[in-house]
């Protein structure tokens, strides 16, 4: 969800303008008339609503986990029957050549009748209202009135006043997140305080302004959350910020037969390896389905996942470890893996505002232990991590996707996307307005069929300024030189937010990029930018070099493998980084391959390589090259 536009002032200009205003206040009007119906505090309302869904509707459509409107009343049972659900690619999770693939295409989904009651608040709401349930779910005011009737309710059930002052309300905003432990509950409750503290204002996604004003003097009694009865989680071994609520649920480090184990290796990071990334997945599958897959020693592993309805987090596997995630096992080497509750082609695809913080939050906290800088050639997406051979490329996973709000979650991080430099600049960061920037997706239902319309934080590129031209084509997608397409799992012809690329070429209100070996265009109007200037080092072959190989793993070179540890193959990817063409730069890395085929770790070994590699930002997936075939420009 990107920055609010500004309220624009309005001016008697007749019965109009009086309808354009009542028509943009009058979700406002609706928190105000249900928070006096119901006898709940307004900025209680209103706080709640934005940790939920930033006040947006979108359309009457389902989040990840089943929630509807403003307020997030949860009916997962109508939301998965409607909801399609496909796998986004059948990488092996380890991608490791070395070991027999460990492929995972996809999850079954829990039935219904195993919905916990945090998915089925729509329904508590109907029942203390009145009000049907497909008014709840497709209306607006009758969402937040129903959200309205669930705090107070949750007031009266707690015993506490029907009282005017937010503070008296910290156990029913805990209540209403649906949490079942002590430190979620009230890691929940402290956000949506904070927001009351801070205030809020934005222009949501159907026009609609919405202002909390600040009371910075409120301060909530936080022992009312003792009231709920609610577990401890076991926090064991993980390691997380103290502004997050995380639970231990460990994945198995087990043998289970014919000299195969799961579902992870044992390390010893950083001492061993330095971490340099962390990746960001979406699970296609319920949190409990999640939760299962984790701890079954067949399946494969991720460091934490995070669950949409309230941001709780769990951890599976040390840091010091290496997880079966990337699909790309230099990635895995060096990376975390945070898997976020949801599903890439969910009609509307959104996520929850707990959850992008909850996940803001511990990114921080790994970056700041790691120093990783905080960027998007160190957090990625899984669809930006590169295959490691040409034949990996194809089963390469998609996900989270291009509904993926990365403006607003580094806005969370505190490392907005702003632009650097001046208009006429050498580098673009990408960012188009998520909100007001909707291109055509298909087949999130059926293959070939438009997707809902929703914001999106990736922009389209084309083998020519203009949208009638085609899209530019990936040959390691399509090796017969087929077409890219609109498909939501396509990433041949897509840049997405916060990437940063070298332009090419301007021409009107169209830039051209480096991508994949060729120019690739974007819309980009001066007056509704879709990229910000930038000022980043680039690369560009060194002299003498018509092109240079590039890669999607930076290895060593063969001599660099001890006896014992099987040679793997630095194997050029199908692309070419040509003469005159630029690329920005990321990281500058010894070549580097954890060798780690056992379940007995004596035998581990990092191979660290005299051959330097430097990331770069290549396509929607990074790449490597060789510092030996390229030369830097500031």
């Amino acid at each position: 969800m990107a920055c609010a536009a500004l309220l624009l002032p309005l001016v008697s200009a007749g019965p109009s303008a009086t309808a354009e205003r009542a028509s943009s206040d009058a979700l406002q009007r609706d928190f105000a008339a249900a928070a006096a119906e119901y006898r709940v505090p307004r900025s209680v309302l209103l706080g709640v609503s934005y940790l939920q869904s930033r006040w947006d509707a979108h359309g009457g459509a389902a989040s990840v986990t089943g929630g509807y409107g403003p307020m997030h009343l949860t009916d997962a049972r109508t939301a998965l029957a409607e909801a399609p659900h496909h796998a986004h690619g059948a990488e092996d999770a380890r991608g490791d050549d070395a070991r027999p693939a460990r492929t995972v295409t996809g999850a079954a989904l829990p039935e219904p009748r195993a919905l916990p009651p945090r998915l089925r608040t729509l329904e508590q709401a109907a029942k203390v209202s009145g009000i049907g349930s497909e008014q709840l779910r497709d209306n607006a005011a009758a969402n937040v009135r129903g959200g309205a009737a669930l705090l107070a309710a949750a007031q009266r059930e707690l015993g506490g006043p029907v009282s005017e002052d937010p503070a008296d309300w910290y156990g029913a905003v805990a209540k209403f997140s649906g949490a079942d432990d002590v430190a979620t509950a009230t890691t929940y409750a402290d956000d949506v305080f904070d927001v009351i503290r801070t205030g809020q204002s934005r222009t949501t996604d159907s026009g609609q302004r919405v202002e909390l004003a600040a009371d910075p003097a409120v301060s909530p009694e936080r022992s009312q959350v003792r009231r709920l009865g609610l577990r401890t989680a076991d926090a064991g071994r993980t390691e997380c910020p103290l502004t997050v609520a995380c639970e231990w649920i460990p994945a198995p480090y087990e043998e289970f037969g014919e000299g195969d184990y799961g579902n992870h290796d044992q390390a010893d990071r950083p001492a061993s390896q330095s971490v340099d990334y962390i990746v960001v997945h979406d699970t296609e599958a319920s949190w409990d389905t999640t939760l299962q897959l984790v701890q079954d020693p067949t399946y494969v592993s991720w460091q934490y996942s995070l669950r949409s309805s309230d941001g709780h987090i769990a951890q599976h596997v040390p840091l010091d470890d290496v997880a079966w995630h990337a699909g790309n096992w230099f990635v895995n080497a060096k990376s975390v893996g945070l898997e976020h509750e949801g599903f890439l082609v969910s009609p509307d695809a959104w996520y929850t505002e707990a959850m992008y913080r909850a996940s803001a939050r511990l990114v921080r906290y790994l970056a700041k232990r790691f120093d990783i800088p905080l960027d998007r050639q160190h957090v990625l997406g899984h669809d930006n991590v590169p295959g490691t051979t040409t034949a990996t490329i194809r089963g390469m996973h998609t996900d989270p996707g291009p509904y993926w709000d990365w403006a607003h979650y580094f806005q969370l991080l505190g490392k907005p996307f702003t632009p650097h430099a001046g208009p006429q600049s050498t580098v673009v960061t990408i960012r188009p307005d998520y909100s007001g920037h909707q291109p055509l997706y298909t087949g999130c239902v059926k293959a070939g069929e438009a997707c809902a319309p929703h914001g999106s934080g990736a922009v389209r590129l084309h083998t020519a300024p203009s949208e009638d031209a085609p899209l530019v084509k990936d040959i390691g997608l399509r090796p017969g030189g087929e077409d890219s397409t609109t498909g939501v799992n396509d990433t041949g012809a897509r840049a997405s937010t916060g990437q940063q690329y070298a332009v090419a070429e301007r021409r009107g209100e169209w830039t051209a990029i480096w991508y994949l070996g060729q120019k690739a265009w974007f819309h980009n109007p001066r007056t509704q930018p879709t990229a910000v200037s930038a000022r980043e080092p680039v690369l560009t072959p060194r002299e003498g070099l018509a092109q240079v190989p590039v890669y999607g793993r930076a290895y060593p070179e063969a001599s660099a493998f001890p006896v014992g540890v099987p040679v793997q193959a630095v194997s050029p990817l199908p692309y070419k980084l040509l003469a005159g063409q630029k690329y920005v730069v990321g990281d500058r890395v010894p070549g580097e391959y954890f060798y780690a085929t056992t379940f007995d770790t004596s035998g581990h070994q990092v191979v660290r390589g005299e051959e330097m590699y430097y990331e770069i930002q290549f396509g929607h997936r990074v790449a490597f090259v060789k510092a030996s075939d390229v030369k830097v420009l500031k």
